[in-house]
């Protein structure tokens, strides 16, 4: 029984038909299982999400590893040990010159892309709709963020042409003399100069060395530590930035009076984007398809975190904090998810930089807060590999259901894009479904067993279904959570 008497309750709908893969754009790839959440509670998702399953609104999946054209493994980024990585440092410091300055780096043409996708799209990820949606909704759309590797490049002068100088040299009146000063020094090419400085370094490093040795320096003083990613966040904004960027928490289930009022402008940044990047027409981004994909939540309180503003590009950030009560105390779990206009891609990948370290703020409040869930990790698509740059990461082996870092996940998936991650053999789920029995469902506002429903129910033929269920959520949940049976 759920703490407080609080139960989830959901419909269970199967999945043995393929649809349209949103990576791969295969027709019929695609399978999941899939159902409908009534009510969550914090801890039945958080259990859901570590046996593979994530959210659509109200509708909750899970795709069929072995069978799907894409696989997709759960991924979780350890908030707290994360360090950005060079390409995170210059994205930081781009979107930190933009919101100081107003400044936009010059980037030059992408490479690599495919054709008619932006880089900074936001890839789209294929749910499959329930064959029997309880209110009628299109899950044929789910929005993930496809950022691609930073392409910083700098300003370079161009040369000038023995015309241009000698335009800038007919006033000029030449010395006495001929040839060379010998009063100047000869010139020398940049390549020896280059060399030279090189030297000189590797010198004094090795000066330094030694009289390190003589004399033994105290320890290093706190400015000469690495940089945090909350020091890398605020480095080199003024006290009074052209631009500013502000979280704010407003709650979302049940909606709050701060949530109805900003309701409109983060409707008019989902449907910019789903015309710009999906090339929906004007009318088909309409307000109830947002609420029910970006709003809705079957958990018990959900919060809806909005980041103005980036000025045009309107970056809106999103969370989904999942809340054990009303009383706002922040529960082990926090996923986290971008809509967001067509912008730069340092932009999309500031603001990851960002969502991690938002986590690790809330980590101060809640210690069991400490894991950043990017949702699904598909090494088969070329646009979903830079989730694996935030690190250290674990990916979830969809057999075993246990953790395992990216590093020994990456070559088992260079070879098979399913595969069982555990190397162990031995290893098996924990929580495999073991009593069928006990697994609780709701039938007639009533609560029970399946084996006291199957005696009532005399010549039921679900318990094939209901098996299926309950090995896809494990025996602990399956004990907690209420299968609805008609």
């Amino acid at each position: 029984m759920a703490a407080g008497g609080s139960y989830s309750i959901v419909e269970y709908f199967g999945g043995d038909d393929g649809y349209r893969c949103g990576y791969c754009k295969h027709e019929n790839g695609n399978f999941s299982h899939g159902m409908w959440s009534h009510t969550m509670t914090v801890q039945d998702y958080q259990d859901l999400i570590d046996r593979g399953w994530r959210r659509s609104g109200k509708y909750v999946y899970k795709p069929i590893m072995n069978k799907t054209c894409c696989p997709q493994y759960t991924i979780r980024c350890h908030a707290l040990n994360f360090h950005p990585s060079k390409t995170h440092k210059k994205t930081l410091k781009k979107v930190n010159r933009f919101l100081s300055k107003g400044e936009m780096p010059v980037e030059k043409h992408d490479e690599g892309q495919h054709e008619g996708e932006p880089m900074d799209s936001v890839h789209e990820e294929g749910v499959q709709p329930p064959p029997q949606d309880p209110l009628k909704i299109d899950h044929s759309e789910v929005l993930d963020i496809s950022t691609s590797p930073d392409t910083d490049t700098t300003n370079s002068t161009a040369p000038t042409t023995p015309r241009d100088d000698a335009e800038k040299t007919t006033n000029v009146t030449p010395k006495p003399g001929k040839g060379v000063d010998p009063n100047r020094p000869l010139c020398r090419k940049a390549k020896d100069l280059r060399k030279e400085r090189r030297l000189q370094k590797e010198q004094q490093k090795q000066q330094e060395a030694v009289s390190s040795t003589v004399n033994p320096a105290p320890s290093k003083s706190s400015s000469n530590q690495p940089k945090s990613l909350e020091e890398f966040i605020t480095e080199s904004l003024p006290n009074d930035p052209l631009h500013r960027l502000e979280v704010r928490l407003v709650r979302s289930n049940p909606p709050s009076p701060q949530f109805k009022a900003s309701f409109d402008a983060s409707y008019q940044v989902y449907k910019l984007y789903q015309m710009a990047i999906h090339k929906d027409p004007p009318d088909k981004p309409t307000e109830s398809q947002f609420k029910r994909f970006l709003c809705d939540s079957p958990l018990e309180v959900s919060f809806f975190f909005l980041s103005f503003k980036y000025i045009y590009f309107k970056h809106t950030i999103r969370f989904s904090l999942f809340l054990k009560s009303c009383n706002v105390k922040l529960s082990g779990y926090m996923f986290c998810s971008i809509t967001h206009m067509p912008a730069k891609h340092y932009f999309c990948s500031g603001s990851l930089c960002r969502e991690i370290a938002f986590t690790r703020q809330l980590q101060q409040q809640s210690p069991k807060l400490s894991y950043y869930y990017l949702g699904f990790y598909v090494h088969s698509c070329p646009k979903m590999l830079y989730k694996g740059q935030y690190r250290p990461s674990d990916l979830l082996c969809p057999e075993t259901y246990t953790w395992l870092t990216i590093e020994r996940c990456i070559p088992r998936l260079d070879i098979s894009a399913y595969s069982r991650l555990n190397e162990n053999a031995r290893a098996g789920d924990a929580r495999a479904l073991k009593e069928l029995g006990r697994v609780l469902v709701l039938h007639r506002r009533t609560v029970m067993p399946y084996a006291a429903y199957a005696r009532k129910r005399k010549g039921s033929n679900d318990e094939k279904e209901v098996e299926q269920y309950a090995s896809l959520v494990g025996q602990t949940c399956a004990e907690r959570i209420l299968l609805y049976r008609a």
